[in-house]
């Protein structure tokens, strides 16, 4: 579908990039021409990565953690010793737990809301001043989640992906003056590393989910990774400020309480015991 030097002579940044949606974002990337900066937390993990995916092009790492300004600029001064410019920003990193809302407390919300939230602005907001304002010009996509209907289970990254896909549309009209187009994408469940970090009990909800779906499976790591090459191609150079769900109609179609029945019904089986 893409042209193998679409993105010759750019340079993106793909935060989360050591595994999952975000190592597949990386990779086609890679495969279309791009040099890739990669981070996330964990160096070796990190390193681990940046070294399978240097068989795909030029890919870079830094370890960085979103919510500290301090490795973000870091991050930056990288960005510009490897590289010297940023053409793409993609805002893949972020973590959550299922919870019930009414078992959520401050230390939760608060790590979620700073991760998924505050790390996002504090990203998009140093890569603009470090790069896209000086050069007039630069893309941005963010990865949210399907929190169309609300996210039972998981009030705190329904609200933090919100304030994520809100920010999408204020900083399209802030920035648009200065070249920089800005759009979200929200996959649905996708088949990927981070589902086997949940329990037994919610992965079996999922795979519920997985029939129950419209178009009867889940997303894969490339229907997102190819929705990123769109938006952050010249194919939508008149696009910004939009949230693309990629998620095989789940925001329109799908039962939004599963999660949230099967971590109850879990609860209550746990204090019987």
């Amino acid at each position: 579908m893409y042209q193998k030097d679409l993105f010759k002579n750019k340079v993106a940044l793909v935060t989360g990039g050591r595994s999952g949606i975000g190592y597949g974002i990386a990779k086609q990337f890679l495969q279309l021409g791009a040099k890739v900066m990669i981070c996330s937390r964990k160096e070796e993990l990190l390193k681990t990565a940046a070294e399978e995916l240097a068989a795909f092009g030029a890919c870079a790492y830094h370890p960085c953690d979103i919510r500290k300004t301090e490795d973000i600029q870091a991050l930056a001064d990288q960005i510009n010793t490897v590289f010297g410019r940023l053409d793409i920003l993609v805002n893949n990193a972020g973590g959550q737990f299922p919870s019930p809302a009414e078992m959520i407390n401050e230390k939760g919300w608060s790590a979620v809301i700073n991760n998924n939230l505050n790390g996002t602005f504090y990203v998009t907001s140093q890569m603009f001043k470090s790069f896209f304002a000086p050069q007039n010009s630069g893309v941005i996509v963010n990865i949210t989640a399907n929190v169309y209907r609300g996210f039972p289970g998981m009030a705190h990254t329904g609200a933090a992906r919100a304030g994520v896909e809100n920010l999408t549309k204020t900083l399209a009209q802030e920035w648009a003056s200065f070249g920089v187009r800005i759009n979200a994408i929200a996959p649905g469940t996708i088949e990927s590393s981070g589902l086997d970090t949940y329990s037994p009990e919610i992965q079996q909800q999922f795979e519920e989910g997985r029939k129950a779906n419209l178009m009867g499976r889940f997303g894969s790591v490339e229907d997102v990774s190819n929705a990123v090459m769109f938006y952050a191609g010249p194919m939508s150079s008149y696009i910004s400020g939009t949230c693309l769900y990629v998620d095989g109609c789940e925001h329109l179609g799908n039962d939004r309480m599963g999660l949230l029945r099967t971590m109850r019904a879990a609860i209550a089986e746990k204090k019987k015991s």
